[in-house]
């Protein structure tokens, strides 16, 4: 005959509790901002019971959050410390002007309002929780207060696109277009040492415009950010590319304009213009190395991770 074993209720019970208010409160908040995205994927997902006054949401809600207040009750000290250890981290980043309370909050406003209009949210958090392949090397390559960078970025401005007029809203934009214009180009796919990633500086990229995606991407993305653009760097499957802040919906009519009727006509005849929209309605266009033209076709759609450099 099989025994289960006793549960001692009053210690359970014990064990839930708090050595001060403030612990009750602080945990209670922390399961609220846990269950948000995990309730919104179980109502993606799930099927609808269709109750009335949308009675299974809210059953699912309230177990949901339950379940995550008992469990972070159960190892609060451990969670107590680690709040206050991230809180300390973040002041730190809001005092030095790096990521702080206001970034913290901007992105996770940002998840929610994404997650609740995507039929595959859970998507979205697994993209926020992959780390991007070599950041920290690549941010260090991306020099672009490097003299040499600029220097080619002006040099390419300069060559492309020089004398147009009437456009003085989209210069910026423009310019960094005709930096695409040089460096696609010129570019050489080579691949790395079968031993592992070589990630090449932006300034080393330039001596001879070759080298695999990450390569490209750390050199256009150096160059556009050197003369004023917004670069961002998107991590696909097996694969990196850059991407440019065009703006909004509004700018981008104009952009897609500029692109098919002025700058590249021939290399954008009777083809799209293919762009992300972020979370925040701001549009990013694809500069990959296998674009003929700004907006040129993905060599893969979904997106892994995103590193934007502001």
């Amino acid at each position: 005959m099989i025994k289960f074993p006793k549960i001692d209720f009053p210690q359970l019970k014990s064990k839930l509790q708090v050595k001060s208010p403030w612990d009750r409160i602080i945990i209670m908040l922390l399961s609220l901002l846990i269950t948000v995205p995990i309730f919104i994927i179980l109502h993606q997902n799930l099927i609808d019971l269709q109750w009335a006054f949308n009675l299974d949401r809210v059953l699912i809600f309230v177990l949901v959050f339950t379940a995550i207040f008992f469990l972070l009750m159960l190892l609060r000290t451990i969670i107590i410390l680690c709040i206050a250890v991230y809180l300390l981290v973040l002041f730190y980043g809001t005092v030095i002007g790096n990521y702080g309370f206001s970034e913290i909050s901007e992105d996770y406003n940002s998840m929610i309002y994404t997650m609740s209009d995507n039929p595959f949210p859970q998507d979205i958090i697994v993209a926020k929780l992959l780390p991007f392949p070599n950041k920290s090397k690549i941010i260090n390559a991306i020099e672009y207060q490097n003299p040499k960078v600029r220097n080619f970025a002006i040099m390419a401005t300069s060559k492309h696109f020089k004398g147009l007029k009437g456009y003085s809203d989209y210069r910026t934009i423009i310019q960094c277009f005709a930096v695409f214009k040089e460096i696609n180009s010129r570019w050489n796919y080579v691949n790395d040492p079968k031993e592992g990633d070589y990630i090449a500086t932006a300034s080393e990229s330039l001596e001879y415009f070759s080298g695999d995606c990450d390569d490209h991407s750390i050199l256009m993305a150096a160059a556009v950010r050197s003369i004023g653009g917004t670069p961002r760097l998107i991590h696909t499957k097996g694969h990196i590319y850059p991407e440019i802040l065009i703006g909004s919906t509004i700018d981008l009519e104009k952009v897609n304009y500029l692109i098919k009727n002025v700058l590249f006509v021939k290399e954008s005849y009777g083809k799209k213009i293919h762009y992300h929209i972020d979370e925040r309605g701001q549009v990013w266009m694809n500069l990959d190395y296998t674009a003929k033209y700004p907006g040129g076709p993905f060599m893969y759609e979904e997106i892994l991770g995103e590193l934007t450099l502001n």
